[in-house]
């Protein structure tokens, strides 16, 4: 019997994964930031303060971590409230239907210097789109004054709006368009190790 519970917890140690370390994102010090051309000549800014979600970090392996984050589309502020009234209508977000944008990762890949590839799906409404963020990090692990460790991240991608049914324009009298396809999409993210 001995044995046998010997050989079964071999087979366990086997073949459970890496250690992986828990971080939460703390919503308090992050953000996500878009920016578009407006009328082809302009760029508009604008930021989803509520960004939520987990990533755990294999402490052997980075390419073997896991990344969910969501972004809470109702906070939406460009700093003109007639514009994020018309953002978060059916024409853009819809945010009374689609309350939260959402990131899976399903594959990391290490490029140099530091950054990482991050490969997931990016749902935006419910449309699913797979996307590379190019991610700086982590940073290097801090202790808070409260005893927290913490680290940081920064992460950024171009996607096409109408890839996720954002499909929204208008065309300008002397030609082109009022908002531009291409999205640039940013992240800054600050996580809090779980215990």
């Amino acid at each position: 019997m001995k044995r046998l519970i010997l050989s079964l917890l071999v087979l366990l140690a086997a073949a459970s994964p890496a250690l992986a370390t828990k971080w939460a994102i703390d919503p308090d010090h992050s953000n996500a930031q878009f920016k578009v051309k407006h009328m082809m000549i302009a760029t508009v800014r604008g930021d989803f303060p509520e960004v939520t979600g987990m990533v755990h970090l294999d402490d052997k392996d980075l390419t073997r971590s896991v990344v969910n984050v969501s972004i809470a589309t109702a906070t939406l502020d460009t700093g003109v409230e007639k514009r994020d009234q018309h953002l978060k209508s059916p024409d853009f977000f819809e945010v009374a239907k689609f309350p939260a944008m959402t990131f899976k990762s399903t594959s990391v890949k290490k490029k140099g210097n530091g950054s990482l590839a991050v490969t997931g799906d990016l749902t935006i409404r419910d449309i699913t789109r797979s996307v590379i963020l190019e991610v700086e990090g982590p940073s290097q692990e801090i202790v808070d004054p409260w005893g927290n460790t913490r680290i940081a991240a920064e992460a950024v991608t171009m996607v096409n709006r109408q890839d996720f049914g954002l499909t929204w324009n208008k065309t300008l009298d002397g030609g082109g368009i009022v908002i531009s396809d291409e999205v640039r999409i940013a992240l800054e993210i600050e996580l809090i190790k779980q215990k």
